[in-house]
């Protein structure tokens, strides 16, 4: 497995780190730190001085990158694999989906410092554009991941389970977990008026759909070596996901992108992306 992680110096970056001893050994590991320095508005109309204090300050960074770059190797655990530290000038977001998609890389790591929608729609978040854009698997670490023992994976249909069984059959845990497959249908009695036998009669046939569709993805599940336990659900997806995942006190959330490309990825299907905001734990985004 190609893992790029992507550090910044913060705590959530430093939790990103440790969270590395829960996956399995990297085929390859880039450790990758971004430098992005104030420019100025008119580079042209600078006098030599003002241009040397850019120059200073670009070069004071790059240091402060390269020492940080150190100390993150050393925090590896030991079965990290072969390591690669690169220091890049530029945007953050697009350096490291740049590097994710010229790497070929299985998954992206990084820390999270909070994904508040006011300060999504004003400013963007570089976890958020790498979430949307980056091609490959993420994992968003916004508070530490103190175990990996128990995994919730909600399906929202076949797109879901094919790509979540893809990634699985990469072994990306370092050992076997507990994965409770979940599968969240909103309230399905129709519009129109009905009699209330008839409609408890359509949502237990429509659960009953359900819990065949998600036993048979964690049939798959349980051939990959990791144990399950599935649950077919009646009522507002994100939020059940996220009540699930706080009820059975789960380690980590895995959530399908919904296979997005060009520019509709700048947009999570919609309950990934309400998950994402809404969950504590640690949240891993599978294509």
């Amino acid at each position: 497995m190609k893992l790029v992680l992507a550090v910044d110096g913060s705590d959530h970056s430093y939790e990103a780190v440790r969270a590395l001893k829960y996956l399995r050994r990297a085929d390859e590991l880039t450790i990758l730190h971004v430098v992005d320095p104030p420019r100025p508005s008119y580079p042209m109309m600078m006098s030599d001085v003002a241009q040397d204090l850019y120059r200073q300050l670009e070069e004071s960074m790059k240091e402060d990158g390269e020492q940080l770059l150190t100390r993150v190797h050393s925090l590896l655990p030991p079965h990290s694999g072969p390591v690669t530290k690169r220091l890049e000038v530029g945007s953050p977001a697009d350096i490291i989906v740049s590097m994710a998609e010229s790497g070929h890389a299985d998954l992206v790591a990084m820390g999270a410092r909070g994904l508040g929608p006011v300060s999504e729609r004003l400013f963007g978040s570089v976890a958020h554009r790498v979430l949307s854009y980056a091609p490959c698997a993420k994992l968003l670490v916004k508070e530490p991941l103190r175990a990996l023992d128990k995994i919730l994976l909600p399906i929202q249909g076949q797109y879901d389970a094919d790509a979540a069984i893809r990634f699985l059959e990469k072994q990306p845990f370092h050992k076997p977990v507990e994965i409770l497959l979940l599968t969240v249908l909103p309230p399905t009695r129709p519009p129109w008026p009905v009699d209330h036998a008839a409609a408890e009669q359509l949502e237990a046939q429509t659960l009953r759909h359900a819990r065949d569709f998600v036993e048979d993805v964690a049939t798959k599940v349980r051939a990959l070596g990791h144990h399950t336990h599935s649950a077919s659900l009646l009522g507002s997806p994100a939020a059940t996901i996220v009540h699930e995942a706080e009820k059975a006190g789960t380690d980590l959330i895995m959530v399908g992108s919904r296979g997005r490309r060009g520019i509709t990825r700048m947009v999570l299907g919609s309950v990934s992306h309400a998950v994402l905001h809404q969950a504590s734990s640690p949240i891993l985004v599978f294509e």
